[in-house]
């Protein structure tokens, strides 16, 4: 017993130690995920001495804590975002994947003297991105970038374990077995199409079970988030029991049932936040004891070697050459490139060729964790500066917003909403709230009253209304804070401001001919960019036309566009070097290169002709 409560003891000094030092990552902006590794590092073997080496247990710990990370991640996926970036997002997931494997391979066969198997294998161990990094670093690091960018990264993180795990597991069966490698085989396919599709089927019937059973149920309130979780961990286990991917289905249900209005919504986000955070403390822990720095030294040179190649070379290669054919700016390739955090699920991959009995299993480990902890300290602390340099941040719609969602019983078509009322709100300066918002409550001082005679509300007061969700947007903007303005944001919405009601031809007609087809010359300029879209438009999205760039300035509650900024400058090129074009921008270079050398030629052929001509 007393050994129990040591271990007990012991686990929850760490977990709390890990919950505390996010306080400083906040704070001095350091990668957090790293900070967890940082601390089950300094309390394993080689630091504090405990002492941790059951892999199979860290295996099965990390992947159920995998699993609520990936569920999380879908279920706060909005499916507009998914549609908006499913096909560029599944090919980075798959062929990019593909690509960055056979990039390191190549490396390893090099750099640690490797067959091509057995770097093939690292490079899968490592070729998938970091789901908790990147959903940590977009969505609490305060990294305000378009939605088409953020989505496919988030989608791309969420989608891409599967094939690497797919890709791992084959590889460490055919060098368990002793095998000679002959290539992809029918069998290895058939394996491939039965994981993926399973994991799609069983994920959205598993989604449909979990609104369901959540939509009929009714127990304590309190329950609901415990009845999401396990029905979420039941389709996990469920679809790999039956040869699926567990990972794929989990993160899939989690997109469905995300995006249906399931009971007690808030409080499921609240618990599911908790329990993402919890996973991501005890996978992070668990996997550093599992580490032994005392043998990293003899592979750190080749391992930090590796890391570099795959930052700057492999994953920048495999991630341009996959978004050549989608419409994305330089920029936004190389942005892309960039957040590509590798983190606990390559460590969790690097269990396998230990579980395997591979020959060489603890060498894939500590390279594997060598590159996660290059990786986060590049990467992960530069992120917003990058983001920053190659003018991706966003300038804010609006400020700060204090809100918390109050969860109403059964299917009501009203929500109640709490507000605290900030500094320089509109509400503050006497804005009045409109007559579809029923204000019910204010809190002020502790002491409640009703709205009628709580008068004029002041700074730090909490209202509650009743409003239909499709509304609660336009009352953030009256709660919000005055967003900031920085210098550079005429710059980043353009000079000029158009009309989105003004005819697309009047475009053709100043800037063209030829940057409109015909069938757009009939629409405005807001159908236009629409189209030009895909049929939705965001706050910041980017239309160019030629020489001109239109700009959504802004939205009103219905996503329909209500201003529209135009630029007559081009971006500038995110590098001097002709890397990160897309398809677009390499034809309109080339058929610029053959225009030039022809009007040089012409203009060559007249000087001639007008040198050899004789005076009469």
């Amino acid at each position: 017993m007393e050994a129990f409560y040591i271990v007990v003891l012991v686990s929850t000094t760490l977990v709390l130690l890990a919950a505390f030092s996010s306080l400083l990552a906040f704070r001095f902006g350091a990668p957090l995920l790293l900070l967890f590794l940082a601390i089950g590092l300094l309390a394993g073997t080689d630091g504090l001495g405990i002492q941790f080496s059951n892999n199979y247990l860290a295996y099965i710990l990390g992947s159920i804590a995998l699993a609520v990370i990936l569920f999380d991640s879908g279920f706060g996926t909005p499916v507009q975002a998914f549609k908006l970036a499913a096909v560029p997002s599944l090919t980075l997931a798959s062929v990019g994947v593909l690509m960055t494997a056979s990039l390191i391979g190549v490396a390893a066969m090099w750099l640690l003297n490797l067959t091509w198997l057995e770097g093939l294998l690292l490079g899968s161990i490592v070729s998938s991105t970091d789901a908790a990094a990147v959903f940590f670093l977009l969505r609490i690091g305060g990294i305000n970038i378009r939605d088409k960018v953020r989505s496919t990264l988030e989608v791309e993180s969420g989608t891409n374990d599967p094939m690497a795990i797919f890709l791992t597991i084959a590889l460490v069966e055919v060098l368990a077995s002793g095998e000679r490698y002959h290539g992809i085989n029918i069998g290895m396919l058939a394996m491939f199409v039965q994981q993926m599709g399973l994991g799609v089927i069983l994920g959205l019937l598993g989604g449909m079970m979990i609104s369901l059973i959540v939509s009929q149920l009714e127990t304590d309130r309190g329950l609901t988030p415990i009845f999401v979780l396990a029905l979420a961990l039941l389709v996990f286990s469920a679809t790999g029991a039956v040869g699926g991917s567990g990972f794929l289905a989990v993160y899939v249900a989690g997109i469905y049932a995300g995006n249906r209005k399931l009971q007690g919504y808030a409080s499921i986000k609240r618990f599911q936040a908790g329990m993402t955070w919890l996973a991501q403390i005890i996978m992070f822990l668990v996997l550093g004891l599992l580490a032994t720095p005392s043998q990293f030294p003899a592979i750190a040179i080749p391992a930090v070697l590796l890391a570099l190649f795959l930052i700057f070379i492999a994953r920048p290669l495999a991630i341009w050459l996959s978004l050549l054919p989608f419409d994305y700016t330089q920029q936004e390739i190389g942005f892309v490139a960039w957040v590509g955090l590798r983190g606990a699920v390559s460590i969790l991959l690097a269990i396998m060729p230990i579980l395997g009995g591979l020959d060489n299993g603890q060498i894939y480990f500590n390279c594997a964790f060598i590159i996660v902890l290059v990786s986060l300290l590049v990467q992960g602390w530069t992120i917003k500066p990058v983001a920053k340099k190659l003018g991706l941040i966003i300038p804010p719609r609006m400020g700060a917003v204090d809100k918390v969602e109050v969860d109403l019983p059964g299917a009501a078509n009203h929500e109640l909403l709490s507000y605290r009322v900030v500094k320089d709100s509109p509400v503050l300066r006497g804005e009045r709230i409109p007559r579809w918002a029923t204000p019910s409550l204010v809190i002020r001082d502790g002491k409640s009253m009703r709205y009628q005679y709580a008068g004029r509300l002041r700074e730090n007061d909490l209202v509650y209304l009743f409003v239909v969700p499709s509304y609660s947007r336009l009352l953030d903007k009256l709660f919000a804070s005055r967003a900031p303005v920085e210098e550079d944001d005429a710059d980043f919405f353009g000079a000029f401001a158009l009309s989105p009601a003004r005819p697309a031809a009047d475009l053709d007609a100043a800037y063209g001919p030829g940057l409109l087809n015909e069938s757009e010359k009939g629409l405005t300029i807001a159908e236009l960019m629409k189209h030009r879209l895909g049929g939705k438009a965001d706050y910041a999205d980017r239309v160019r036309l030629g020489s001109i760039i239109l700009i959504v300035r802004d939205l009103d509650d219905q996503d329909h566009i209500t201003s529209v900024g135009m630029s007559l400058e081009a971006l500038e090129p995110a590098t001097a070097l002709p890397i990160f074009l897309n398809l677009h921008d390499i034809i309109d270079r080339i058929r610029d290169r053959l225009k030039g050398r022809r009007s040089r030629e012409t203009a060559t052929a007249a000087t001639s002709a007008g040198g050899d001509e004789k005076p009469q």
